[in-house]
């Protein structure tokens, strides 16, 4: 059995045993991957990649997956063959705009959109981020699978609720997972931003506390994405509270706007 082989079988064993709460950190080879914690059917994977594992310099040293933010293309090309080795899984990668476009993952088509899903066993919906937030969901009869990258911007526009009608999945029925992001104590946002969301959502006032500056306000996505997604019927929601920038496994964009990208991936068990 080669060494590729060896790491996705044992890694397979992880993804099948993690529990219903956090998420689960497996550190080996040099690598570090996160494992949700939630209470997906069994034969739903998911997985958070971090810094450590790949081959790429500094500054996007050295687990890079993001193919805009100017790594170099062979050791980007390494970094994801590697992803996808371990994991025993065929990620497929979206052109992010902070869009709310939700797109069903389709093997080499490399769509202009911010969320994907999938019904294919073994094709993993993928989001990239450095700050963001990314959002995993899954339906409880694992049917179907989904994935949304959700800045503010995304958040406000609609990029949750356009997943979750393109899931086609009654919203009783749906888990979601919240990733890393920016945290509530950093995340920093101008007057404007608070608007927007308010005007949609007045709920949305308990997500934004004034910050040390005049006129401007801390933000927490978390927050912002539970109460989005509890307006549509979704409650089932877990995971938060990793923030990308005061945790140096991850790529932060506002920590340092050179940097490379991580990834969060699901999909269903072949």
């Amino acid at each position: 059995m080669g060494v590729a082989a060896a790491r996705r079988l044992r890694l397979a064993a992880d993804l099948a045993a993690t529990g219903s709460r956090g998420v689960r950190r497996v550190s080996r080879w040099g690598e570090d991957w996160l494992l949700p914690e939630w209470p997906a059917p069994a034969n739903v994977r998911a997985c958070v990649t971090t810094r450590r594992g790949g081959v790429s310099r500094a500054p996007f040293d050295s687990f890079n997956l993001g193919d805009h933010v100017g790594d170099e293309p062979a050791a980007l090309s390494w970094n994801r063959q590697h992803l996808q080795d371990v994991l025993g899984c065929q990620p497929v990668w979206l052109e992010q705009v902070h869009s709310s476009v939700a797109v069903q993952a389709a093997p080499g088509n490399r769509a202009t959109a911010d969320a994907s899903w999938s019904e294919t066993p073994g094709l993993a919906c993928a989001v990239l981020t450095a700050d963001c937030l990314p959002v995993l969901f899954c339906d409880r009869a694992a049917t179907r699978v989904a994935a949304a990258h959700a800045g503010w911007r995304g958040l406000a526009g609609g990029v949750l609720e356009a997943t979750l009608e393109a899931l086609a999945v009654p919203a009783g029925e749906v888990l979601a997972w919240l990733g890393p992001a920016i945290g509530p104590a950093v995340f920093e946002i101008g007057p404007e931003v608070r608007e927007a969301f308010l005007a949609q959502h007045p709920a949305a006032a308990a997500a934004f506390v004034p910050s040390a500056n005049a006129g401007r306000f801390v933000a927490d996505l978390y927050q912002l994405a539970r109460i989005r997604l509890a307006a549509v019927g979704v409650h089932a929601v877990y995971g938060g509270g990793l923030c990308t920038f005061s945790d140096a496994r991850f790529y932060s964009y506002r920590r340092a706007s050179r940097t490379g990208r991580f990834a969060s991936l699901i999909w269903l068990a072949p």
